[in-house]
């Protein structure tokens, strides 16, 4: 098997965790590189686009968080072989992707009153869109959004979903998916207590 190399910041979540939480389910060994946001500057450079996450294999290093996680979801049996299915699959991972695209310029706003209402108009704009939208595309797969099982779709939405209540996003509601999803916070609730993702939490020794 080819040796891994993971590496991405040093949090439990955003771009890096759904392949993180794959590789542990698939029981596939891989280094977890973790990095601090204080020694990324110093790290930048060597990665490619120079951002993360990188996944190096065997001394190869490829970037772009969902590549990565097809190729892990691949690996690790939690991407569908099916064209169409890996289709609804992708369309749930790009979607996540939009909204950190849409997410993250309000982390660099300073004014605290100007991000309040940066961040508000995400609640009651993009986000509760997309979460609706989710739904919907949950209720066409069931209990799991592509073949029955869980895929990189439900832990890449689970992953954003843990950060939206988490109440680590200033002025955003922690019951904002409740209110406007339901459905997927019962989603979210079975990926958090999927025996795969328990473990993976257990060895880390945080809560799912």
């Amino acid at each position: 098997m080819a040796k891994l190399k993971l590496t991405y910041f040093d949090i439990h979540g955003a771009r890096g965790e759904p392949a993180r939480i794959a590789l542990s389910i698939g029981n596939i060994p891989f280094e977890d590189d973790r990095v601090s946001f204080a020694d990324f500057s110093k790290r930048r450079a060597e990665m490619p686009f120079h951002a993360l996450p990188v996944l190096e294999i065997d001394g190869v290093k490829v970037a772009q968080s969902n590549s990565i996680n097809r190729y892990v979801g691949k690996l690790a049996d939690l991407y569908p072989n099916d064209p169409l299915q890996a289709l609804f699959c992708d369309e749930i991972m790009d979607a996540i992707e939009d909204v950190g695209v849409r997410t993250s310029p309000t982390f660099q706003i300073k004014d605290e009153e100007e991000k309040k209402a940066a961040r508000k108009a995400l609640a009651e704009g993009p986000f509760t869109v997309y979460l609706k939208q989710l739904e919907q595309r949950l209720e066409r797969g069931g209990d799991w959004f592509v073949g029955g099982r869980l895929s990189m779709a439900d832990l890449k939405v689970y992953v954003w979903l843990k950060h939206l209540k988490s109440g680590r996003l200033d002025h955003v509601p922690t019951d904002l998916p409740d209110r406007a999803a339901p459905k997927l916070v019962a989603h979210f609730e079975r990926v958090r207590n999927h025996p795969g993702v328990r473990a993976y939490y257990a060895k880390l020794g945080v809560e799912p």
